[in-house]
């Protein structure tokens, strides 16, 4: 199971980053992200930050040992952002991404559980 549970951590913290990141380059999110544009700078910026934050989260505070509560307490803020994220894409009308986000959710929650 813990090995489930690292390879899981792994790739979320990988999409995390990678797609915080995006967010983080204004300009690039834009391009690549549709609903970008209708929101400001400094929200975009703080979702995406919020994402690199978590991202790392799943991995670092377990892996170094340094108050591994950290990961669960991530994973649960990771879970927050997408179930937002759920409510926000129907209210688009974004139905791919909602299936997407559900995913994320299950594997997110499947992490809070385990990891607390």
């Amino acid at each position: 199971m813990n090995i489930a549970l690292w390879i899981i951590q792994g790739l979320l913290a990988l999409m995390f980053i990678g797609a915080g990141s995006t967010k983080l380059q204004y300009e690039k999110a834009k391009k690549a992200l549709p609903w970008v544009s209708n929101h400001s700078k400094g929200f975009v910026a703080f979702i995406g930050a919020a994402e690199v934050l978590g991202g790392i989260g799943l991995i670092l505070p377990l892996a170094l040992g340094i108050a591994p509560i950290l990961t669960p307490l991530a994973a649960l803020g990771l879970l927050l952002i997408m179930v937002f994220a759920t409510a926000f894409h129907a209210k688009r009308g974004e139905y791919k991404a909602i299936i997407t986000n559900v995913v994320i959710i299950g594997l997110t929650l499947f992490i809070v559980i385990e990891r607390f």
